[in-house]
């Protein structure tokens, strides 16, 4: 049987990874530092590790052994996040991590496939605009960042000797992952609670308006699963994204919806800054509607300063529209698709179901 290892299985990829791999029938180990929010299932098991200790890497490796393919969806990031995007230790530590767990597999003989997560940031979304739509053939665009580190490596360490990889640049993620960098899903439904909670109205608290677009992590999920075996997958680059595109304004009366809300008037609002001064309200929501135990803080990781980035928060023009083309990676045989606004709605209402936030009124 194929053995996967998921690195960072608790974070937004990862977690919906583990679950495809092992609905597939593989024999899934998940690497993080907390456990997947995920059923037990026979075919999965989670080994606590954390990428920053080469010993520890080494020696789960060595226990583990056999592992033919790995999803490597780990991630660090610094506390505020958008500063950190080029910070040079932030790229040496992204660098170091890949490697203390790649090095120990790579010796071990029997991995044959890496799964690697990039982004847009690869087309320096988060420098300057780029003319849309974005195309993988594009030459590397000349700026600092851990995704071109991780991937020399990558060809340079793996590559000649066989090991064969494929690089997924998605769009914005979303997914149902708590305490994670970027996943704007459990601040949007925090943000409605609160605004329950504080009879405030549940404003959209963005800035203007620019297309952009979303892939929902269950969707990249299942892209990772045929990369592992697809021949036309091995060793090349793929853009992915839900398929549409959208506007924060235009989605924000089915987001409302989904949390049983209805939609208020405009009120730029920076949640960065505004959610972390909520925790006294947000455990009065805790306790009236018997939600998991936890903090505020564990629950939005750094995403609420995501969130600000995604709506362009404070922007005095809209941005350019940050699309990309998903072409190659139909033509290479992938081409499943989701609609945008059902999305946010099956994500919120999975979050509800895990007594993560609230359940909707209307559910």
């Amino acid at each position: 049987m194929a053995r996967v290892l998921v690195a960072g299985a608790s974070g937004v990829v990862g977690q919906p990874a583990v679950a495809a791999f092992a609905k597939a029938g593989w024999d899934v180990v998940a690497v993080s530092r907390r456990a997947p929010d995920l059923p037990p299932a026979p075919n999965w098991r989670h080994v606590p590790l954390d990428l920053l200790d080469a010993e520890a890497c080494r020696n789960v490796a060595r226990e583990i052994g056999g592992v033919t393919h790995v999803v490597y969806a780990a991630l660090y990031e610094k506390p505020g996040l958008v500063e950190g995007w080029r910070d040079e230790e932030q790229m040496a530590t992204n660098l170091a991590m890949l490697r203390h767990l790649l090095t120990p597999l790579r010796e071990a003989g029997s991995l044959s496939h890496l799964s690697l997560l990039q982004g847009t940031k690869a087309y320096g979304v988060h420098i300057r605009p780029f003319a849309p739509p974005a195309k993988e053939s594009w030459p590397r665009h000349p700026h600092r960042n851990f995704y071109w580190l991780q991937e020399d490596w990558v060809r340079e360490e793996l590559a000649p000797r066989g090991i064969g990889f494929t690089i997924f640049r998605p769009q914005v993620i979303f997914g149902d992952a708590t305490g994670v960098a970027m996943n704007i899903l459990p601040v949007l439904a925090a943000y409605g609670a609160l605004c329950r909670e504080q009879s405030r109205a549940f404003a959209y608290p963005g800035g203007p308006d620019y297309l952009l677009e979303a892939i929902d992590a269950r969707l990249l999920a299942d892209a990772l699963l045929w990369a592992a075996e697809a021949p036309s997958a091995r060793n090349e680059t793929f853009n992915i994204t839900n398929g549409d595109v959208f506007c924060w304004r235009h989605v924000w009366p089915a987001i409302a919806d989904a949390l049983g809300l209805e939609p208020g008037p405009d009120a730029p609002l920076k949640l960065g800054e505004w959610l972390p001064q909520q925790e006294a309200s947000w455990q009065r929501i805790v306790a009236q509607h018997d939600l998991r135990p936890g903090t505020l803080a564990a629950l939005l990781g750094e995403s609420h300063h995501y969130a600000d980035f995604t709506m362009a928060t404070g922007a005095s023009r809209p941005p350019q529209p940050a699309l990309v083309s998903t072409i190659k990676l139909r033509q290479a045989g992938f081409g499943a698709c989701i609609d945008t606004e059902q999305m946010f709605c099956d994500l919120l209402g999975s979050l509800a179901s895990k007594r993560v936030v609230p359940i909707p009124r209307n559910a």
